[in-house]
């Protein structure tokens, strides 16, 4: 049997739901702050996660040199 909604009752459980969600985030909040402010992986609060380290091309081109060589001798051996 299906249940007819009005916009009435859609709104007042969207309402509900909004303040689950805010009570929910306040409690995340408080749990990264215990935590010391670490952020799990993909969490956002509007900000992008930054990268921590940053290589340059050069140090990419000697890792991947060195990477090769080890492929190389293992091959060879």
């Amino acid at each position: 049997m299906a249940t007819k909604f009005d916009n009435s009752i859609l709104s007042a459980a969207l309402v509900g739901y909004q303040a689950q969600l805010e009570e929910v985030n306040r409690k995340i909040k408080g749990l990264r702050a215990r935590l010391g402010g670490a952020r799990a992986p993909g969490a956002s609060d509007g900000e992008k996660p930054r990268r921590k380290h940053l290589i340059s091309a050069e140090g990419r081109a000697r890792i991947a040199a060195a990477q090769r060589k080890r492929w190389a001798a293992m091959k060879k051996g």
